[in-house]
């Protein structure tokens, strides 16, 4: 029997790390360009080429094993810069005079949030309630100087007008 040899091609992070030599862009090479270089030097490998490079592109980046920054592509190294972090970076500190010891019995820093209640401390009492006021809650007088009750007045329903001309209509 005779073997035949299938056109075996690279997995698809080595031909992304070849494009990526190959490529030497100096800020890393963006997908499109590593899509041209697969295609022009392994001819069309498939139709899902853009979705297998992406996956594996995505993988890479996942794992570490590619940087992405800037919306291109590149191998980690001493060259690439750092990634910053989210939000707003903190500010320089000042250098210290020569000389100057920075103090280790520094306080240490506070605890986020609200403080616990102590559980050793006595039971506080808590406010004595008022009085009740004369005249009771829905008096009109609440105790205020003007001698109105607190709120926005009810609104008044004008009556209907009767006429006295109109006799057809029974009153019950």
């Amino acid at each position: 029997m005779a073997t035949q040899s299938f056109n075996q091609f690279p997995s698809y992070p080595e031909m992304i790390y070849e494009a990526l030599d190959e490529l030497n862009q100096e800020g890393g090479a963006n997908k499109s360009s590593i899509t041209k270089y697969i295609e022009t030097k392994y001819g069309d490998l498939n139709e899902d080429l853009s979705k297998m490079l992406s996956l594996h592109l995505d993988n890479m980046k996942q794992n570490g094993d590619l940087i992405f920054l800037k919306n291109n592509y590149m191998k980690p190294g001493p060259e690439v810069p750092a990634k910053r972090g989210r939000g707003r970076p903190p500010k320089p500190k000042a250098p210290l005079p020569p000389g100057a010891v920075e103090s280790v019995e520094s306080a240490p820093p506070k605890p986020r949030g609200r403080p616990r209640k102590d559980p050793n401390a006595p039971p506080t009492s808590k406010k004595p309630k008022p009085a009740p006021v004369a005249g009771g809650p829905n008096s009109t007088d609440l105790g205020s100087t003007t001698g109105r009750p607190r709120g926005r007045p009810r609104k008044v329903r004008p009556q209907p007008a009767h006429d006295d001309d109109d006799d057809d209509v029974e009153e019950s």
